[in-house]
């Protein structure tokens, strides 16, 4: 049988057939109605949809290792000032596809842990699920690292066990966390619209079974994404020059870090400010862990001052390749035991030296002079000394018989006249005292003979003394 279509007409107030249509105005309310009706639609799904606000990104580190330079360039700013106790920033995130804008808060405990206390302010036991962890190392002084880790670590669960935070929901964020470390899954290369891993919206991915975790991973899960970041990497050709570090040196470094962020689940990036050396890489990472965005960038381990790690990705036997390049040390050896830290070395600049005033100076030298006794002038240097020049030791008598020697000049400069009547008596007596040697060897008493030698010499120098400057003769003689 065939159904039979009946059409129907609607009798209008004439009673002919035929429907009746709308009116324009009806037509332009029932557009206006659907209009508003899209833009509330747009709203609440917008609503929904935005970006969540209360994010906190928590940083670690000790004094100088650079995680204040590192935040603040991060975050965009040229330079940027330390601080004491507890820094705060944010970071400016954007969502281009639904062009949403947001801050991520972010909180720089300073690096005595004097000031741990402060970690109250920064972080709630409400707005820990929101929060993640960054461990900052430096690399400058790799001697330091895995001390630091440690502590930091030490630090932030003490901090949370202190929270009143009821066992239940610690679990589930327990158990939170290790489904997202075991269901990573790096990103296909060249393809960007993959997610980094799998998200639980189809039932296929529900039924996925994870792999069991390795003996040494997530032993001290705190709940929360961890990602350790070591900074001034470019300090690596400075560790080979001047502490000759080596390849095995640095792999060493490397794995042991490595297992440090397998025990905690977390992601390891090297980055260095002073050559921009994964900036970038990073802020995108923090972003991906707090806000879901999208991250398509896999592990980096190539380069030895660029090194990538995501959470998830690592475990012991990518770690062993390391250990292919070990000589001189093994993988079980203590870190400190081969990264050893070197002498200190005393500095001359370190202390600074002020200068002394002028004027003190000055009158310290006044005081230290007039306690200094008289110095002797060259007038009243030595009372025996001749009237030549010459001295002479009192009780001590040269012979009778040997006139005096020849004078010397004094040390002042004499008059012309003095000095050229005193030459002249010079020549005078050397000429004497030659024929007086003459007449030594004469018949006579020795006695007698000095005598009258005597005698004849000084006649002869009254004689020449009257005479003046003549020149003495034969016949004078």
């Amino acid at each position: 049988m065939v159904p039979v279509l009946v059409e129907k007409k609607l009798l209008g107030p004439d009673g002919l057939g035929g429907a009746e249509l709308p009116s324009e105005e009806e037509q332009e309310q029932e557009q206006e109605q659907n209009l508003w009706s899209s833009i509330l639609r747009e709203v609440s799904t917008r609503s929904r949809s935005k970006l969540p606000s209360g994010k906190n990104v928590l940083v670690f580190g000790d004094d100088g290792s650079g995680k204040t330079t590192l935040m603040t360039k991060i975050q965009g700013a040229e330079h940027g000032k330390k601080g004491r106790g507890l820094e705060y920033l944010y970071l400016n995130i954007h969502d281009e596809d639904r062009d949403d804008h947001t801050r991520c808060n972010v909180w720089i405990l300073d690096g005595d842990l004097y000031h741990k206390g402060l970690l109250k302010f920064a972080v709630s036991a409400e707005s820990l699920q929101d929060t993640i962890a960054v461990f900052v190392a430096d690399m400058s002084r790799p001697w330091t690292v895995m001390e630091s880790l440690q502590k930091w670590a030490s630090v932030l669960q003490e901090h949370i066990d202190k929270m009143k935070i009821p066992p239940e929901e610690i679990r589930d964020m327990e158990r939170k966390f290790m489904r997202e470390f075991q269901e990573y899954v790096e990103p296909e290369e060249g393809y960007q619209g993959s997610p980094q891993r799998r998200g639980p919206s189809s039932g296929q991915e529900d039924e996925h079974i994870s792999l069991p975790l390795g003996e040494n991973v997530l032993t001290h899960n705190l709940g929360i994404p961890v990602l350790v970041v070591c900074t001034k990497c470019d300090a690596v050709s400075v560790l080979e020059k001047e502490h000759d570090y080596r390849e095995e040196h640095f792999d060493f470094i490397q794995s042991h870090i490595r297992k440090f962020c397998l025990r905690y689940g977390a992601a390891l990036i090297y980055t260095s400010v002073k050559e921009e050396k994964n900036l970038d890489l990073l802020y995108k990472y923090i972003v991906h862990k707090t806000y879901g965005f999208q991250f398509t960038t896999p592990a980096l381990v190539v380069e030895k001052d660029a090194v990538f790690i995501p959470a998830g990705w690592d475990n012991e036997n990518k770690i062993a390749i390391l250990h292919e390049n070990f000589m001189t040390v093994k993988p079980e050896d203590a870190y400190e035991d081969f990264i050893v830290k070197p002498p200190v070395r005393k500095l001359v600049h370190d202390k600074e030296l002020a200068a002394e005033d002028e004027q003190i100076f000055l009158m310290k030298q006044q005081s230290f002079l007039a306690k200094q006794p008289a110095t002797p002038t060259r007038a009243s240097e030595s009372p025996a000394r001749g009237p030549a020049g010459s001295p002479r030791t009192q009780g001590r008598a040269g012979p009778a018989n040997v006139p005096s020697a020849l004078p010397i000049t004094s040390v002042k400069k004499p008059d012309p006249n003095i000095k050229n009547n005193a030459a002249s008596e010079g020549v005078l007596a050397s000429f004497f005292n030659s024929l007086l040697s003459k007449k030594t060897g004469s018949p006579g008493s020795p006695g007698a003979g000095g005598v009258q030698s005597t005698a004849k010499k000084s006649d002869l120098r009254n004689h020449v003394k009257c005479n003046g400057d003549a020149k003495p003769t034969v016949s004078d003689a």
